[in-house]
């Protein structure tokens, strides 16, 4: 069973994140979207929030489950029978970031990290840009699902 885990902090799930899940769908037989829990970072939105916004998202994708967790990603991994690691790249500095983390994992765990690339229309939609137009009032409609705009 090819099960991935897409990890991320989700605050909010973005359209981009969505694009990802989305296209990784038929490359997996489940993914697993799992909120990591830091303790020294501050949250817009909380754990109970964001786990919902994600779960009301993908609510009728049976393909697709929610966890959260703290710890090593590939500890997580190891604990859920996860074989890959998903991950999505806007730009070339997100692949540089996400290429060291990639080869310390597998390093580490043997667990291969899949990329793939955010669609041309989302690519520039991050969390905190996000965040940032709520915070401000402005329409975040064309950045996040709308689970994030009914709750």
């Amino acid at each position: 069973m090819r099960k991935a885990l897409f990890p991320g902090s989700f605050d909010p799930i973005t359209l981009g994140h969505v694009d990802i899940i989305n296209r990784a769908l038929p490359l997996f037989d489940e993914i697993v979207i799992a909120i990591g829990i830091n303790s020294d970072k501050n949250y817009m939105f909380s754990l109970e929030e964001r786990l919902k916004f994600i779960t009301d998202n993908y609510k009728n994708e049976p393909k697709i489950t929610v966890k959260t967790y703290s710890g090593l990603t590939i500890d997580f991994c190891s604990k859920i029978d996860a074989n890959f690691i998903l991950r999505g790249l806007r730009n070339p500095a997100d692949f540089e970031f996400e290429k060291a983390i990639a080869q310390t994992n597998r390093k580490l765990s043997k667990i291969e990290t899949v990329f793939l690339l955010t669609s041309a229309d989302t690519s520039f939609i991050s969390s905190s840009i996000v965040r940032d137009v709520i915070k401000n009032g402005g329409d975040a409609t064309g950045f996040v699902p709308k689970s994030v705009l009914i709750n």
